[in-house]
This record gives structure tokens, C-alpha cells and sequence, in this order.
């Protein structure tokens, strides 16, 4: 739900990434409005049928992952990861989140949940 979010960001967020997350927050909304917000493992995600996304905080900055990146096109070659599911993006400012990238890549994991 999305009160687990913002107790989340107001309890465990480093503040420095506050207005990422909301971005991020918003571009899923728009791409994947159906998408449940919740925490998996501590960490904000969305859900479909399936997880859709997770972000995680590191300490230089957020990943922005998608369950099944593994199967995505990755036509703006921004995804990374070597494992059999998981791909993720780096974000490490505001200025730094290529929203036409992530808009495809949230439309890849919303077919790829439906299908």
C-alpha cells in the first residue's frame, strides 16, 4: 500500500534520494496504474500478478529493478546484471533518470506480468 511507501521514505530513505523515489513513484503510476504499491524484502516494489519492480537504496544510489528485466529488449541499453531473472538501473541523481527509458522499461514488465 502506498502508506507502507511513505512511511518508507519518512523512516528508512536516505533523504538525499526523496525526490527520485517520487519520480520513480510517478512513472510507475503512469506506465503501470493497475500495479499495486507495496514493500517486498523492505524495499518499495510494485505489483502485478507478479512483482513488477523493486527499488533498493545503496549508498551512492537507488536501483531501480525489474523482475523480469532478463526478458526485456533493453533497447536504450540502460539495464545491468548478469542473473537469470533481474535487471536494474542505476539512478544516482534527479537529473540522472532517462524517463523515455523507463517508460518502455515499465511497459516491457507490465506485457510481460499480463501475458
Amino acid at each position: 500500500m502506498a502508506n507502507e511507501i511513505d512511511a518508507y521514505v519518512t523512516t528508512k530513505l536516505d533523504p538525499r534520494y526523496t525526490e527520485i523515489l517520487a519520480a520513480l513513484r510517478a512513472l510507475m503510476a503512469e506506465g503501470a496504474p493497475g500495479a499495486a504499491e507495496c514493500l517486498t524484502y523492505g524495499s518499495p516494489a510494485w505489483r502485478g500478478n507478479k512483482i513488477l519492480a523493486v527499488i533498493s537504496q545503496s549508498k551512492t544510489h537507488l536501483t531501480f529493478a525489474f523482475e523480469r528485466g532478463a526478458e526485456f529488449d533493453n533497447e536504450h541499453g540502460l539495464l545491468e546484471g548478469v542473473g537469470k531473472k533481474t535487471r536494474h538501473v542505476k539512478i544516482k541523481s534527479l537529473d540522472g533518470i532517462n524517463e523515455d527509458a523507463l517508460r518502455g522499461y515499465i511497459a516491457e514488465a507490465v506485457r510481460l506480468d499480463q501475458a
